[in-house]
C-alpha cells in the first residue's frame, strides 16, 4: 500500500516561491487502480515525479508497504518496487530496444521475451527489437516503448503519466487491455494520470487534482458522473 501524507512541492520562480503540490494526502491500496485527473497545469505530473523521486518533496511523507521512502532517490524507489512511465519518455542514442528492456527487467532478456513485451504495447516486435532508442522513433513509438519497460518486470506500484499521449486508436485499445489484465491480477497497484474517459472508467477510485490540491476523491461511481457533468461545459476529458 502507498501512503502519502501532507506532501508539498515548491518551486522558486524569479525569487518568488510557489507551491505546485500543496499538502496532499491519499492512499493507494494493494491491487487498486487510482486514476488521477484534472485540469492541465494542476500539478498531476509533478505529483507523479515526486512519488517516483524525480523531484524531491519539500514537506510530507511517502510510505510504501510500511517503509518510509521519502528520502529515497529514484534508484532506491525503483528497487523498492515503483515503476514509472514518463509523459515524455527520454531517448538513449546508441542503446538498442532489447538492451533497454533488459535493463528495465533487471536481467538479460531473450529476444523472444522482448518481442512479447513489444507486442503487448502494439509495436511490431521484429521491426523494433534491434532498433536504437533515438530520434528516429516517433513520440508515439517512444511512449509505447516506455510502457513496455514498466511491463518488463513486476512492481508493487506502477505509475503511468498520460499513457494515451501520442498513441493511435488501435494501440490505445491494446493498452487498455493490458491495464485491465494487470488490474485483474490484483498483484500491482496502479496510478494512471489521464484525461481519457476510457481509462477513467477503469478506475477503482478517481482523484481530481486542481491547483495543486485534491479537488475531489472517491469511487468511480461517485466521481465519474460529476466529471461527465463538468465535461458538458468545459473540456476535462478526452474521448476515444
Amino acid at each position: 500500500m502507498l501512503e502519502v501524507n501532507n506532501l508539498t512541492f515548491k518551486v522558486n520562480e524569479n525569487g518568488i516561491e510557489r507551491s505546485i503540490v500543496k499538502n496532499i494526502s491519499f492512499q493507494v491500496e494493494d491491487g487498486e487502480m487510482l486514476v488521477i485527473t484534472g485540469p492541465n497545469g494542476g500539478g498531476k505530473s509533478t505529483l507523479a515525479k515526486v512519488l517516483m523521486g524525480i523531484e524531491e518533496a519539500d514537506e510530507g511523507q511517502i510510505v510504501l508497504d510500511g517503509e518510509d521512502i521519502t528520502a529515497y532517490d529514484i534508484n532506491h524507489r525503483a528497487n523498492a518496487g515503483i515503476g514509472f512511465a514518463f509523459q515524455q519518455p527520454p531517448r538513449f542514442k546508441g542503446m538498442t530496444v532489447i538492451r533497454l528492456l533488459s535493463l528495465a527487467a533487471g536481467r538479460k532478456l531473450k529476444e523472444s521475451e522482448c518481442c512479447g513485451l513489444l507486442s503487448r504495447v502494439g509495436l511490431c516486435a521484429q521491426e523494433y527489437v534491434r532498433r536504437e532508442v533515438d530520434g528516429t522513433l516517433s513520440g508515439g513509438e517512444m511512449k509505447r516503448l516506455e510502457i513496455a519497460t514498466v511491463l518488463a518486470k513486476p512492481h508493487k506500484l506502477c505509475i503511468f503519466d498520460e499513457p494515451e499521449a501520442g498513441i493511435d486508436l488501435w494501440s490505445f485499445s491494446m493498452l487498455i487491455q493490458e491495464f485491465e489484465k494487470i488490474h485483474s491480477k490484483k498483484a500491482e497497484s496502479l496510478i494512471l494520470i489521464s484525461h481519457q474517459e476510457r481509462i477513467i472508467q477503469m478506475a477503482d477510485r478517481i482523484m481530481v487534482i486542481e491547483d495543486g490540491t485534491i479537488g475531489a476523491v472517491g469511487s468511480r461511481e461517485e466521481i465519474l458522473p460529476r466529471l461527465l457533468e463538468k465535461d458538458d461545459s468545459c473540456t476535462c476529458m478526452n474521448h476515444k
